[in-house]
């Protein structure tokens, strides 16, 4: 397909060769998505591993030229989530926060044991990654927290300090940054005499590209509508 890639830092630039090793075609490689510098470049798909002040000029364009959107850019607001969700009535559009399978598994078996250890363990969720990420908590623990607690009966506590009492019924949720971790996310159950950690790894950002272009792949014939991790991984579950 021919593809415009937003972004140019480390994930755009392993996107880019990681698309033309596959086959694709590289139409653009954009910083910024706006529109006097995408007015004349046309697309199959536009990959958006970028930054939240791109996604209006990016759902702009695909409902312009009626192309597909593979978008990974974490630490949305509601207001660019309704963007994404607009742009799916028109074009296919793919959204996830983390585009690792791995991940994806992970937050099916979140999905899985919540409601089975909820009422007997309490539960908490650390996320580490390297010391140049902008954004805490991690796009990949908001959807795991969202998998955890998808009615909002939690309180969510960032962090603790000081004389906090004893817990009530809530969710900790720790955000660790240093040296080059590409990513590890914990979820945690602590019973009474027993604890169970679900840990998912990352050694380096080529899982999420291998995931990113894995959802390019299965777009390429899909209608509009807006589509997720769980929808790639669906038919094996």
């Amino acid at each position: 397909m021919q593809v415009m890639i937003v972004g140019h830092g480390k994930m755009g630039t392993l996107i880019r060769q990681s698309a033309l090793n596959a086959g694709h075609e590289v139409v653009a490689c954009l910083e910024k998505a706006e529109e006097s510098m995408m007015r004349n470049i046309k697309c199959d798909a536009v990959i958006d591993f970028s930054h939240p002040n791109n996604v209006k000029g990016v759902c702009t364009y695909i409902k312009a030229n009626q192309c597909i959107l593979i978008c990974g850019t974490t630490g949305l607001k509601e207001e660019d989530k309704a963007l994404l969700e607009d742009a799916a009535t028109v074009c296919p559009v793919f959204y996830s926060a983390n585009y690792s399978y791995g991940v994806a598994i992970l937050k099916r078996l979140v999905e899985i044991a919540t409601p089975l250890l909820e009422d007997d363990f309490d539960m908490e969720l650390v996320e580490t990654h390297h010391n140049q990420k902008q954004d805490a908590p991690s796009g990949t623990a908001v959807m795991l927290l969202e998998a955890m607690d998808p009615k909002g009966e939690y309180a969510h506590v960032y962090h603790r300090e000081g004389f906090v009492g004893k817990r009530s019924k809530e969710i900790g949720i720790h955000s660790l940054r240093g040296g080059s971790v590409a990513g590890e996310h914990e979820v945690l159950y602590f019973g009474q005499d027993e604890s169970l950690k679900l840990v998912h790894s990352a050694t380096s950002r080529q899982i999420f590209v291998n995931g990113a272009l894995k959802a390019l792949a299965f777009m390429e014939h899909k209608d509009k509508g807006y589509y997720t991790m769980n929808d790639l991984i669906g038919e094996k579950i």
